[in-house]
């Protein structure tokens, strides 16, 4: 079963994308900031993707992305989803540039995320 790891500082906003993406069948697991998601996957959890919010307390998704991509928070090739309610055009860009593998905005509409994810691993969309 492939893994997810979904990262919001809002738990609603953990368990909507947790129920959008239940027909994937997923082992999701959840951190509420950056510095958790960090933590988790130092620590062993090896996800498979990650669903991604940008604006954290603690480490922002920027800052989780400069991680990851560095290498210095496990595989740094590892599917980058975001999924934020900053949609201005600099934000975007900046979140691409820095190594999203997606972008996709806050309200979440639900078959976007699910073909963002389904992309993500490999697998073809809807």
């Amino acid at each position: 079963m492939k893994k997810c790891i979904i990262v919001d500082d809002v738990a609603l906003n953990i368990v909507l994308a947790q129920k959008m993406l239940t027909s994937l069948k997923l082992d999701m697991s959840k951190a509420v900031n950056g510095q958790q998601a960090c933590d988790m996957i130092r620590n062993g959890y090896e996800p498979d993707v990650m669903i991604l919010d940008l604006m954290m307390p603690i480490m922002d998704g920027f800052q989780v992305l400069e991680e990851i991509r560095s290498g210095r928070c496990g595989n740094k090739d590892l599917p980058i989803i975001i999924l934020s309610a900053l949609n201005r055009e600099e934000d975007v860009n900046r979140a691409m540039s820095l190594g999203a593998n997606d972008f996709v905005t806050k309200p979440i509409i639900m078959n976007r995320l699910i073909n963002a994810v389904k992309t993500a691993l490999g697998e073809p969309e809807n």
